[in-house]
Protein backbone atom coordinates (compact mmCIF):
# COMPACT_ATOMS: atom_id res chain seq x y z
CA UNK A 1 0.00 0.00 0.00
CA UNK A 2 1.40 3.63 -0.76
CA UNK A 3 1.25 6.02 1.68
CA UNK A 4 -0.96 9.06 1.27
CA UNK A 5 0.86 12.31 0.00
CA UNK A 6 2.17 15.47 2.31
CA UNK A 7 1.32 15.41 6.27
CA UNK A 8 -1.41 12.79 6.13
CA UNK A 9 1.42 10.95 7.26
CA UNK A 10 1.22 12.31 10.40
CA UNK A 11 -2.33 10.64 11.91
CA UNK A 12 -1.26 7.36 10.93
CA UNK A 13 2.65 7.29 11.31
CA UNK A 14 2.53 4.82 14.07
CA UNK A 15 -0.17 2.47 12.27
CA UNK A 16 1.87 2.59 8.93
CA UNK A 17 4.97 1.82 10.83
CA UNK A 18 3.65 -1.15 12.53
CA UNK A 19 1.57 -2.61 9.35
CA UNK A 20 3.83 -1.63 6.38
CA UNK A 21 7.09 -0.41 7.41
CA UNK A 22 8.80 -3.58 6.87
CA UNK A 23 7.20 -4.92 3.99
CA UNK A 24 9.88 -3.13 1.37
CA UNK A 25 12.81 -4.99 2.82
CA UNK A 26 13.34 -7.24 0.22
CA UNK A 27 13.80 -3.87 -1.72
CA UNK A 28 15.60 -2.28 0.45
CA UNK A 29 18.54 -5.04 0.98
CA UNK A 30 18.84 -5.25 -2.93
CA UNK A 31 19.57 -1.72 -2.97
CA UNK A 32 22.19 -1.72 -0.24
CA UNK A 33 23.76 -4.70 -1.84
CA UNK A 34 24.10 -2.60 -5.02
CA UNK A 35 25.55 0.27 -4.14
CA UNK A 36 27.88 -1.23 -1.52
CA UNK A 37 26.43 -0.14 1.52
CA UNK A 38 28.99 -0.58 4.20
CA UNK A 39 31.23 0.82 6.78
CA UNK A 40 31.89 4.47 6.53
CA UNK A 41 29.68 5.31 3.43
CA UNK A 42 27.75 8.19 3.96
CA UNK A 43 23.85 7.29 3.12
CA UNK A 44 20.68 9.25 2.57
CA UNK A 45 17.05 7.74 2.83
CA UNK A 46 15.27 10.52 1.28
CA UNK A 47 11.76 10.31 2.21
CA UNK A 48 12.82 7.66 5.02
CA UNK A 49 9.35 7.47 5.99
CA UNK A 50 9.88 5.40 9.10
CA UNK A 51 13.43 4.43 9.47
CA UNK A 52 13.39 0.66 8.05
CA UNK A 53 16.28 1.53 5.51
CA UNK A 54 17.83 3.25 7.79
CA UNK A 55 18.02 0.84 10.78
CA UNK A 56 19.34 -1.78 7.81
CA UNK A 57 22.31 0.61 6.67
CA UNK A 58 23.38 1.26 9.85
CA UNK A 59 23.90 -1.82 10.78
CA UNK A 60 26.30 -2.33 7.84
CA UNK A 61 27.92 0.33 9.21
CA UNK A 62 26.94 3.39 7.24
CA UNK A 63 27.06 6.93 8.85
CA UNK A 64 22.95 7.36 7.96
CA UNK A 65 20.65 10.71 7.79
CA UNK A 66 17.46 10.86 6.23
CA UNK A 67 14.50 13.01 5.91
CA UNK A 68 11.21 13.22 5.32
CA UNK A 69 8.05 15.87 5.10
CA UNK A 70 6.22 14.38 7.84
CA UNK A 71 7.71 15.23 11.64
CA UNK A 72 5.65 12.36 13.11
CA UNK A 73 7.49 9.93 10.38
CA UNK A 74 10.53 10.94 11.77
CA UNK A 75 9.91 10.99 15.55
CA UNK A 76 9.23 7.03 14.55
CA UNK A 77 12.26 6.49 12.45
CA UNK A 78 14.32 8.36 15.15
CA UNK A 79 13.31 5.49 17.66
CA UNK A 80 14.28 3.40 14.94
CA UNK A 81 17.52 4.54 13.69
CA UNK A 82 18.14 6.96 16.93
CA UNK A 83 22.14 7.57 15.22
CA UNK A 84 20.59 9.18 12.14
CA UNK A 85 21.01 12.74 11.43
CA UNK A 86 16.96 13.19 10.63
CA UNK A 87 15.91 16.88 9.37
CA UNK A 88 12.04 17.67 8.20
CA UNK A 89 12.23 17.96 4.40
CA UNK A 90 11.22 16.74 1.07
CA UNK A 91 13.20 15.61 -2.03
CA UNK A 92 13.06 19.24 -3.49
CA UNK A 93 14.99 21.04 -0.49
CA UNK A 94 17.46 18.38 0.65
CA UNK A 95 18.54 20.40 3.86
CA UNK A 96 22.09 19.54 3.68
CA UNK A 97 25.40 20.89 1.89
CA UNK A 98 26.74 19.58 -1.82
CA UNK A 99 28.32 16.79 -2.39
CA UNK A 100 27.74 15.37 1.75
CA UNK A 101 26.53 11.52 0.63
CA UNK A 102 28.05 8.68 -1.17
CA UNK A 103 24.49 6.80 -1.70
CA UNK A 104 21.29 8.52 -1.72
CA UNK A 105 18.32 5.97 -1.51
CA UNK A 106 14.34 7.17 -2.08
CA UNK A 107 11.92 3.84 -1.85
CA UNK A 108 8.27 4.71 -2.83
CA UNK A 109 9.14 8.06 -2.12
CA UNK A 110 10.16 9.97 -5.24
CA UNK A 111 6.91 9.54 -7.23
CA UNK A 112 5.66 11.54 -4.88
CA UNK A 113 8.01 14.32 -5.83
CA UNK A 114 8.38 17.40 -8.26
CA UNK A 115 10.38 14.89 -9.97
CA UNK A 116 12.65 17.10 -12.22
CA UNK A 117 13.69 19.46 -9.16
CA UNK A 118 14.24 16.13 -7.01
CA UNK A 119 16.96 14.42 -9.56
CA UNK A 120 18.40 17.97 -8.95
CA UNK A 121 18.28 18.38 -5.79
CA UNK A 122 20.04 14.34 -5.44
CA UNK A 123 22.53 15.20 -7.67
CA UNK A 124 23.55 18.23 -5.66
CA UNK A 125 23.99 16.59 -2.36
CA UNK A 126 26.21 13.36 -4.12
CA UNK A 127 29.39 13.77 -4.48
CA UNK A 128 31.08 13.09 -7.55
CA UNK A 129 30.31 9.16 -8.57
CA UNK A 130 27.94 8.72 -5.86
CA UNK A 131 24.97 6.25 -6.22
CA UNK A 132 21.23 6.99 -6.44
CA UNK A 133 19.05 4.09 -5.70
CA UNK A 134 15.54 4.15 -6.36
CA UNK A 135 12.78 1.19 -5.59
CA UNK A 136 9.22 1.35 -5.92
CA UNK A 137 6.07 -1.04 -6.57
CA UNK A 138 5.83 -2.95 -9.51
CA UNK A 139 2.73 -3.03 -12.23
CA UNK A 140 -0.38 -4.43 -10.86
CA UNK A 141 -0.64 -7.43 -12.48
CA UNK A 142 2.80 -8.44 -10.63
CA UNK A 143 0.64 -7.34 -7.31
CA UNK A 144 -1.55 -9.72 -5.58
CA UNK A 145 -2.67 -6.59 -3.65
CA UNK A 146 -4.11 -5.38 -7.49
CA UNK A 147 -6.95 -7.29 -6.87
CA UNK A 148 -7.91 -6.21 -3.58
CA UNK A 149 -7.70 -2.15 -4.95
CA UNK A 150 -9.35 -2.89 -7.86
CA UNK A 151 -12.31 -4.38 -5.36
CA UNK A 152 -12.13 -1.68 -3.53
CA UNK A 153 -12.31 0.67 -6.93
CA UNK A 154 -15.13 -1.23 -7.89
CA UNK A 155 -17.06 -0.90 -4.66
CA UNK A 156 -16.48 3.02 -4.51
CA UNK A 157 -17.39 3.52 -7.76
CA UNK A 158 -14.56 4.26 -9.65
CA UNK A 159 -12.28 3.21 -12.71
CA UNK A 160 -9.61 0.66 -11.60
CA UNK A 161 -6.65 2.49 -11.20
CA UNK A 162 -3.32 2.75 -13.97
CA UNK A 163 -0.02 2.13 -13.95
CA UNK A 164 2.40 5.05 -13.86
CA UNK A 165 5.19 4.51 -15.71
CA UNK A 166 7.69 3.98 -13.26
CA UNK A 167 6.07 0.89 -12.27
CA UNK A 168 6.52 -0.63 -15.32
CA UNK A 169 9.39 -2.36 -16.64
CA UNK A 170 11.95 0.11 -17.27
CA UNK A 171 10.60 2.92 -15.47
CA UNK A 172 13.10 3.25 -13.02
CA UNK A 173 15.80 3.42 -15.16
CA UNK A 174 14.10 6.36 -17.53
CA UNK A 175 14.01 7.96 -14.34
CA UNK A 176 17.64 7.63 -14.22
CA UNK A 177 18.15 8.43 -17.46
CA UNK A 178 16.22 11.49 -16.93
CA UNK A 179 18.31 13.04 -13.98
CA UNK A 180 21.50 11.96 -15.59
CA UNK A 181 22.52 9.21 -14.04
CA UNK A 182 24.37 5.91 -15.78
CA UNK A 183 22.47 2.68 -14.45
CA UNK A 184 24.53 0.54 -12.43
CA UNK A 185 21.91 -2.40 -11.66
CA UNK A 186 18.34 -3.10 -11.76
CA UNK A 187 16.28 -6.04 -10.80
CA UNK A 188 12.74 -7.05 -9.58
CA UNK A 189 11.92 -8.72 -6.39
CA UNK A 190 9.12 -10.29 -4.15
CA UNK A 191 7.26 -9.02 -1.04
CA UNK A 192 5.09 -10.32 0.61
CA UNK A 193 2.45 -8.57 2.88
CA UNK A 194 0.40 -11.01 5.39
CA UNK A 195 -2.48 -9.81 7.57
CA UNK A 196 -3.67 -12.52 10.32
CA UNK A 197 -7.21 -11.60 10.40
CA UNK A 198 -10.11 -9.34 8.82
CA UNK A 199 -9.71 -6.95 11.24
CA UNK A 200 -5.81 -6.24 10.07
CA UNK A 201 -6.66 -6.80 6.49
CA UNK A 202 -8.78 -3.75 5.95
CA UNK A 203 -6.93 -1.57 8.80
CA UNK A 204 -3.99 -2.26 6.25
CA UNK A 205 -5.39 -2.04 2.74
CA UNK A 206 -7.80 1.06 3.81
CA UNK A 207 -5.01 2.74 6.15
CA UNK A 208 -5.96 5.92 6.66
CA UNK A 209 -9.43 5.60 6.06
CA UNK A 210 -12.79 6.87 8.30
CA UNK A 211 -14.15 4.49 9.88
CA UNK A 212 -17.25 5.18 8.01
CA UNK A 213 -15.11 4.39 4.71
CA UNK A 214 -13.69 1.24 6.46
CA UNK A 215 -17.18 0.13 7.04
CA UNK A 216 -18.26 0.72 3.65
CA UNK A 217 -15.33 -0.80 1.65
CA UNK A 218 -14.39 -3.39 4.15
CA UNK A 219 -16.40 -6.09 2.95
CA UNK A 220 -15.41 -5.63 -1.05
CA UNK A 221 -11.63 -5.99 0.60
CA UNK A 222 -12.54 -9.06 2.43
CA UNK A 223 -14.14 -11.12 -0.06
CA UNK A 224 -11.30 -9.88 -2.70
CA UNK A 225 -8.72 -11.85 -0.26
CA UNK A 226 -10.77 -14.85 -0.18
CA UNK A 227 -7.99 -16.69 -2.85
CA UNK A 228 -5.20 -15.42 -0.89
CA UNK A 229 -6.70 -17.24 2.77
CA UNK A 230 -4.61 -20.11 4.15
CA UNK A 231 -6.60 -22.83 6.42
CA UNK A 232 -5.20 -20.55 9.38
CA UNK A 233 -7.57 -17.52 8.26
CA UNK A 234 -4.20 -15.55 7.17
CA UNK A 235 -4.39 -13.41 3.97
CA UNK A 236 -0.53 -13.27 2.22
CA UNK A 237 -0.23 -11.08 -0.52
CA UNK A 238 3.08 -11.86 -3.13
CA UNK A 239 3.76 -8.75 -4.21
CA UNK A 240 6.52 -7.38 -6.39
CA UNK A 241 8.87 -4.35 -6.46
CA UNK A 242 11.24 -2.84 -8.81
CA UNK A 243 14.69 -1.26 -8.25
CA UNK A 244 17.63 0.34 -9.84
CA UNK A 245 20.84 1.89 -8.74
CA UNK A 246 22.26 4.66 -11.23
CA UNK A 247 25.76 6.38 -10.78
CA UNK A 248 26.21 10.57 -10.66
Amino acid sequence: MAPPEDDGWSPIATEWATRWGGFADPARRALLDAAAVGTGVRLLDAGCGSGELLRLAADRGAAVAGCDPSPAMLAVAGRSAPEADLRTGGLEALPWPDGAFDVVTAVNALHLADQGPALAEVRRVLAPGGLLALAGWAERSRNELGVLEAAVAAADGEPPAEDPEDRLPGGLEAVLAAGGFALVAADLVEATWTAVDDEALVAGVLLGEDVGTKGELGPAVVAAAAPFRSSDGVVRLRNHLRWAVGRR
